[in-house]
């Protein structure tokens, strides 16, 4: 691809997020599907997810946000090092490629631990990791409990967590056993799964 026609797909890609903005995500619906090079070929500083073809705005997050997100980064990390496991973690801003034959979803999650190495790249995540978190915003409440919750389950993602800062509330999914959700309070020890309940985050703190 010629640099005229990267040039091209940017501002194809940059107006069909503007249009997301000015009238809503339905209408971008009636677009064209993007792919990840339409991703890639965006300038650094528009910050989009895109899934099955779509482009989402992210927000900047907030400090209450980026506190909790360090938070439950340095409880897992500890964990993960003291068990000399092979899982690492990371979080946002990763590029994750949920399905290595799907080149129209590209996701960040706020946090996520890959076993596999085989699925970290120096560029991105290829596959679906282990465990995600995100960190509900009224910008993305939507999003992440419909359309990001279904694509997790899709592509193979074990364990996902919703933290809802507002409710004080944790909503958890365990793919491998069930699709319903389990509900659980800040003012509880919420235990990750895919450690059979060996590593428990606490939230009120």
């Amino acid at each position: 691809m010629t640099m005229e026609e990267m040039k091209n797909l940017s501002q194809e890609m940059i107006q069909a997020l503007e249009e997301v903005l000015r009238t809503g995500a339905s209408a971008y619906r009636a677009q064209p599907k993007h792919t990840i090079e339409d991703y890639y070929a965006l300038p650094d500083n528009k910050r989009v997810e895109l899934i099955d073809g779509e482009v989402f705005e992210m927000a900047v997050p907030q400090t209450t946000h980026q506190a909790l997100l360090r938070n439950l980064s340095f409880q897992m990390e500890s964990f993960i090092r003291q068990g000399n496991g092979r899982c690492q973690l990371f979080f946002a801003p990763t590029d994750v490629q949920l399905d290595e034959q799907d080149d129209t979803t590209m996701v960040q999650p706020d946090l996520l631990i890959v076993c596999d190495k085989n699925k970290i790249t120096e560029k991105c995540i290829v596959g679906a990791p282990d465990f995600i978190i995100e960190i509900l915003s009224p910008s993305t409440r939507e999003k992440d409990a419909f359309i990001k919750a279904n694509k997790y389950r899709q592509t193979g993602v074990r364990e996902y967590w919703m933290v809802d800062i507002d409710k004080r509330r944790v909503i958890q999914y365990y793919f491998e056993e069930d699709c319903l959700p389990t509900i659980c309070g800040f003012d509880q020890a919420v235990p990750v799964r895919i450690y059979g309940g060996d590593l428990q985050i606490v939230f009120e703190a």
